[in-house]
């Protein structure tokens, strides 16, 4: 089930994709929870606040319906769908837009899919649009548009961070969000009873509960800047050796600093979704772990000016070498921008003992030096240093979900192991979620956030636990030379592969990806997954 998009004057809704969105309307707040003007009631004489400010002031003192912690991909998707729906949402978000974010900038057709249902796809027609990906690998080269697809159009789009998100968390304030900017989540507050299957409708003068206790937050986020530098290790300070939390704690909101001034308030809601990043300080404080057999992600990118900003394809190499020249388990990108610049970067999946120590630098520098000189990239055409940073991946975190908080997005580890998108997952995640939430707050309680991880597991497990396999496989120096050198000799091949690393598999009309992927999946079931939390 998940939200359906509000439907406007002379237009009809979107059609669901099927892959992750199973068909059912988003639920809407009784008519006694909407505020309306009073009648003959006139504006105040005095300036106008800031839309900053008008953010705050609307969110204090109140106990919204649900708060999300942080305003990228996953959280404000999650706010628009619930806030077009009626429901009173705020977005707490440590940044003020437009903000840089490390990221590869692309968006591929499932990408493209959300933000069109979202009413955004129009805001990207200044971004740069391209139509297939360019695949390199031990001297071959493929040129590969993106498959036809009855719901994913056949073309993405690139787009920094710094130019995606504020669109779409401004999209989600203009359905009706709170988004509290340079507001900084510093600790979740728990209390027992918050949001109790037997809670009454919210009113207009409700007052938040009593007695809720703080939960405090160690560590903090890592910069772009430290993780550039770092190595391959798949040790985090929150990984769980064995066993792990069943379910989350309660959670009644959030104390939150606002950065501009230093002051902390707390933010209240019924229900809290998790959605600040692959870090999760938020969601490591509430036990949520990574599962550390399961694939992480180490990336890095820089941008550099290139004469073929422009070019119609997005380019990947599979066959990035470490210090001694031995191929490493993962790939080197070069995504044009269309602004005169390319975001390059490499990523490493970091799975056994033999990739920790390699250093993500080093093979960012000699991805560059290697690549190919048409793209004009040298130390004299770099914008600036490189950042990156860790990457879970194939749902690797758990638990998602308490008694009334969710967990989204990359904070989830809902990044795809194949090709490691986390844009469209952080999307769809946070949409699956709006649908959850929105049955719980329409009466069904606290116990319809179990549906959130029904969902996840019918749209997604059997991809991952596929996915997880690939990554086990290429992670086998012998496996990876041959998969690739092999693969890189036959186009129809590898077009049916990226159909089905892009996830772009037609159910209902089956091709040969997609009976390959069937049988993917069957073979998976057999092999040993890791050990839980292990």
């Amino acid at each position: 089930m998940t939200p359906q998009d509000p439907e406007t004057p002379g237009s009809t809704p979107p059609q669901t994709p099927p892959q992750t969105l199973q068909q059912a309307s988003l639920q809407t707040p009784p008519q006694t929870a909407q505020q309306a003007p009073q009648k003959g009631a006139r504006p105040s004489k005095a300036a106008h606040p800031s839309p900053e400010t008008r953010s705050r002031n609307r969110s204090r003192g109140r106990l919204h319906d649900v708060v999300v912690v942080g305003a990228g991909p996953a959280g404000s998707s999650c706010a628009y769908w619930l806030a077009a729906a009626g429901w009173d949402v705020a977005v707490v978000e440590k940044k003020q837009f437009p903000r840089d974010k490390t990221c590869g900038d692309g968006l591929t057709p499932r990408a493209v899919r959300q933000l069109a249902d979202m009413g955004l796809e129009d805001a990207l027609a200044g971004s740069h649009r391209y139509t297939g990906l360019r695949s390199c690998g031990w001297g071959a080269v493929l040129e590969m548009p993106w498959p036809e697809h009855p719901v994913f159009p056949p073309y993405g789009y690139t787009i920094t961070r710094h130019d995606l998100d504020g669109l779409v968390a401004q999209r989600a304030e203009s359905a009706g969000a709170v988004v509290l900017q340079h507001t900084e989540a510093v600790a979740p507050l728990l209390a027992p009873g918050v949001a109790s299957a037997s809670a009454p409708p919210r009113t207009a003068d409700e007052t938040p509960p009593s007695g809720a206790r703080r939960l405090e937050v160690h560590g903090t986020e890592a910069s772009g800047a430290e993780a550039s530098d770092g190595e391959a290790n798949d040790t985090e300070a929150n990984d769980t050796e064995a066993g792990g939390a069943v379910s989350l704690p309660e959670c009644a909101g959030l104390l939150v600093r606002d950065l501009r001034t230093g002051r902390t308030r707390e933010v209240r809601g019924r229900y809290v979704v998790i959605a600040d990043g692959s870090n999760s300080r938020i969601g490591r404080a509430l036990g949520a772990s990574r599962r550390r057999g399961y694939p992480l992600g180490m990336a890095l990118r820089g941008y550099y000016r290139s004469p073929r900003h422009d070019d119609p394809y997005i380019e990947s190499h599979l066959d990035i070498r470490d210090s001694r020249g031995e191929v490493v388990p993962g790939y080197g990108w070069i995504f044009p921008l269309g602004d005169g610049r390319v975001n390059v970067g490499v990523g490493l999946l970091s799975t056994e003992q033999r990739w920790k120590g390699v250093n993500t630098s080093r093979l960012m520098e000699a991805f560059v030096a290697g690549a190919p000189k048409s793209w004009g990239l040298s130390e004299a055409t770099s914008c600036g240093p490189p950042t990156g940073g860790k990457l879970p991946m194939s749902l690797a975190v758990q638990p998602r979900t308490g008694a009334n908080v969710v967990v989204i997005g990359d904070a989830s580890g809902a990044i795809n192991p194949f090709n490691g998108e986390g844009i469209a997952y952080g999307y769809e995640t946070g949409r699956l979620a709006a649908a959850s939430l929105s049955e719980a707050l329409a009466g069904d309680g606290p116990a319809a956030l179990t549906r959130y991880d029904e969902r996840l597991d019918a749209a997604f497990a059997s991809y991952y636990r596929v996915g997880r396999a690939f990554v086990r496989l290429i992670s086998n120096p012998a496996a990876m030379h041959w998969c690739v050198a092999v693969g890189m000799r036959s186009e129809t091949f590898m077009k049916e592969l990226l159909r089905i690393m892009a996830n772009l598999m037609r159910p209902e009309s089956p091709g040969a990806a997609e009976l390959g992927y069937d049988v993917l999946v069957r073979l998976s079931t057999l092999l040993p997954e890791p050990p839980s939390f292990s």
